[in-house]
């Protein structure tokens, strides 16, 4: 039986200050919570910039990439000092947020409360992003930051232009635009958006729009559709 594993390496992780990153911290801890509370997904983070996360079905994987994404672009950090405001890390920190890869294969051990994730899901998500890291490099490049994987050539030609597609949306997407992105996401309306972040629905709508919500929302009914048929 195929599942599916989420694997995340924070952007630039180093360009946060020690404040930043106490924060941003306290601020995944809270995405966890989330998760779990909205689709039962097992999340667990690893020297503080590193995600992983088991999604118990599987045709939630797309959405709970972008929950994640979003939230994290959604985040926003003061620079402190002179220095840090001339560290270019810090804008690909603010443009991407973090890499994600889904992984779609087999399971040989999966025990949430040892903590066990074991199995060709993890690993095909693991190796998508090996290689990809930005820690402590002095020059950054950045070509992607979403994949999908799987031993499926069929299945991942299928979703690698779409893939793409979105990873554009999300990496032109402001904080604000993240912030309803990851609200609506999440499943709530745009009247309760607005009322939660003290805003008029028509700004609401306004930030949804440029964010492509319509183009998102049908990329991930569209997954969900190709999933549950493998």
């Amino acid at each position: 039986m195929n599942e599916t594993i989420i694997s995340g390496d924070i952007v630039a992780s180093t360009s946060l200050s020690n404040k930043g990153k106490v924060k941003f911290e306290a601020s995944l801890l809270e995405l966890l919570a989330d998760l779990d509370s909205k689709f039962g997904a097992y999340a667990r983070v690893i020297k503080g910039d590193y995600v992983e996360c088991y999604v118990p079905r599987t045709e939630n994987a797309l959405c709970v990439a972008l929950v994640i994404k979003s939230f994290i672009k959604s985040i926003r950090f003061l620079l402190e000092d002179e220095k840090q405001a001339r560290d270019k890390r810090i804008r690909f920190f603010n443009t991407y947020g973090i890499r994600l890869a889904i992984g779609f294969g087999e399971l040989s051990r999966l025990n949430i409360d040892k903590g066990i994730i074991d199995g060709e899901a993890i690993y095909l998500s693991g190796r998508a992003l090996s290689g990809q890291n930005t820690y402590n490099k002095e020059k950054v490049i950045i070509k992607n930051t979403l994949f999908f994987v799987s031993n499926l050539t069929e299945l991942n030609d299928e979703l690698d232009s779409m893939f793409a597609l979105i990873d554009v949306l999300m990496s032109k997407a402001t904080q604000k635009q993240s912030h309803v992105l990851f609200l609506k996401l999440m499943g709530n309306s745009e009247e309760s958006i607005a009322k939660k972040l003290k805003v008029g629905q028509s700004t609401v709508n306004q930030h949804s729009t440029s964010v492509g919500w319509n183009a998102i929302e049908k990329a991930v009914k569209r997954f969900d559709q190709v999933i549950k048929v493998r």
